[in-house]
């Protein structure tokens, strides 16, 4: 790949270097002069219609990252408690806890959790780790499209026909699933949600992100029955998600992770650097412009007008997918083995994030929301993180791949301390190209723990495969 240079964050060292560079992008982003440990220690309230008002201690929030380390029956491992249990000591004051799939044949890898009979008590100890304290959720998933349940490879279950990305996967008719198995999957989450309350979670996220199922039928424009067409159709499986559990488990809190907007899928050009597939207009963007390019948030608007009638008081906001656009749902300078190199500066993706999650705080009060998109700004990111809560563009501030390196990062910001350079993700994205090649999730850069684990070796020949073809 033949990298197009942008100036790199860890090269901005100080405020005004990074103000400087902002005016010549053209973004805005809020930066705080100084970091106040007082403005994350504030805590937060979000209301649920069945839960009430539930208390959130601080600002910040660990993201329901998806895990590659459980066995192949859906159960944790030491690797896995290991890695909730840093999240217990993080000091965030909620904890989104990782995509777990409602059925085995909805995981994204063979090794990802899922959420049974058989595996509840597990879960339970997972929650466990974590002090009493944090409020704690658990994301219900099923991958859709890039469902990959065992090591035979891609089994998509899509919400329709895409001419873009069924050939990616091994889509074809027979992938569709039918009104009629959407309606059982209806009742895998719902049951799933039960045992997530039985498991001691405080909520369940129902997972509407990233090109999986959720997400994928609110752009089911052209599909035929009760699942698709307009946006009461789209939206017709999630209300029915929200609606089970309020009556199954009527004291457990929903929340919902979207993806607000999205883009056509792009793909490495000649020189290695993104571009868009296809030309013109593009029909599968969820708040899109339909150009495949722009944005446009009115659907979403309506959505999240939908979910707070609902009851639903806690939101994430993301945007797109990591399989076919990542630049925008995770800006990074560093793209994995098998992605593309960024097509802006990663700042241009993160200051789009923001700015939306600003609009969507702003225009629904009646929702708590977690922003997202700030692990690419390095050491800036408790003063970034500080202007959007001054500046009412988010109510906790999610933290994704930082925690992976960094885990004590908000318990650092809380108490006043500086950053640990050496533990501050660079977004090598080690942590995607390792799964991707079959390796078990982790931070195998600045964690000491995976730097001394076999796998490197592997990631580090996978990594020298994929820049030679």
């Amino acid at each position: 790949m033949t990298r197009r240079r942008f100036t790199q964050v860890k090269n901005l060292k100080t405020l005004d270097q990074l103000r400087t560079h902002l005016v010549e992008l053209g973004v805005d982003l809020p930066v705080a002069d100084v970091v106040e440990p007082e403005v994350f220690a504030a805590g937060s309230v979000f209301r649920d219609g069945g839960a009430g008002a539930i208390e959130v201690s601080n600002r910040f929030a660990t993201l329901p990252m998806e895990g590659w380390d459980g066995t192949e029956d859906g159960r944790p491992t030491d690797l896995v408690r290991r890695r909730w249990q840093r999240l217990g000591e993080s000091g965030a004051g909620l904890v989104w806890g990782e995509a777990t799939a409602v059925v085995s044949g909805g995981r994204a890898n063979p090794n990802q959790l899922v959420i049974d009979e058989s595996t509840v008590d597990e879960l339970a100890d997972l929650r466990a780790l974590l002090s009493s304290d944090q409020v704690t959720g658990l994301q219900l998933t099923h991958s859709g499209r890039y469902a990959r349940p065992d090591a035979a490879g891609p089994a998509p279950r899509t919400a329709y026909r895409h001419p873009l990305l069924d050939e990616r996967v091994g889509a074809d008719d027979a992938s569709v699933l039918t009104d009629d198995e959407l309606d059982t999957l209806v009742d895998d989450f719902v049951t799933a949600a039960v045992l997530a309350e039985r498991a001691g979670f405080d909520f369940v996220d129902v997972k509407a992100c990233h090109g999986y199922l959720g997400h994928e039928l609110l752009t089911a424009y052209d599909r035929p029955g009760r699942y698709g067409g307009d946006l009461a159709g789209r939206t017709t499986f999630l209300r029915s998600v929200i609606a089970g559990i309020r009556d199954a488990a009527p004291s457990l809190a929903i929340a919902v992770r979207v993806s607000l907007f999205d883009l056509v899928p792009f793909a490495p050009g000649t020189d290695g650097v993104g571009v868009p597939v296809g030309a013109g207009s593009y029909g599968y963007a969820f708040g899109g412009d339909g150009t495949g390019l722009g944005v446009d948030l009115d659907e979403p608007h309506q959505l999240l007008d939908l979910l707070t009638g609902l009851g639903v008081g806690l939101v994430c906001i993301t945007a797109g997918s990591p399989y076919y656009c990542p630049h925008v749902q995770r800006p990074a300078y560093f793209p994995p083995s098998d992605g593309y190199l960024p097509p802006e500066d990663p700042l241009v993706g993160v200051a789009r994030m923001l700015a939306a999650t600003a609009e969507v705080t702003q225009r629904h009060p009646d929702l708590t929301v977690v922003g997202t998109g700030y692990s690419y700004l390095q050491e800036w990111l408790p003063n970034v993180a500080q202007g959007v809560l001054a500046g009412g563009g988010a109510h906790l501030i999610g933290l994704g791949r930082m925690v992976l390196s960094y885990p004590d990062l908000p318990a650092d910001v809380l108490a006043g301390r500086q950053l640990t350079a050496g533990l501050i993700c660079r977004t090598f994205s080690d942590c995607t190209t390792a799964p991707r090649a079959g390796l078990v999730s982790g931070c195998y850069p600045l964690d000491p723990f995976y730097k001394e684990r076999p796998e490197r070796v592997d990631l580090t020949r996978a990594k020298r495969q994929a820049k030679s073809t």
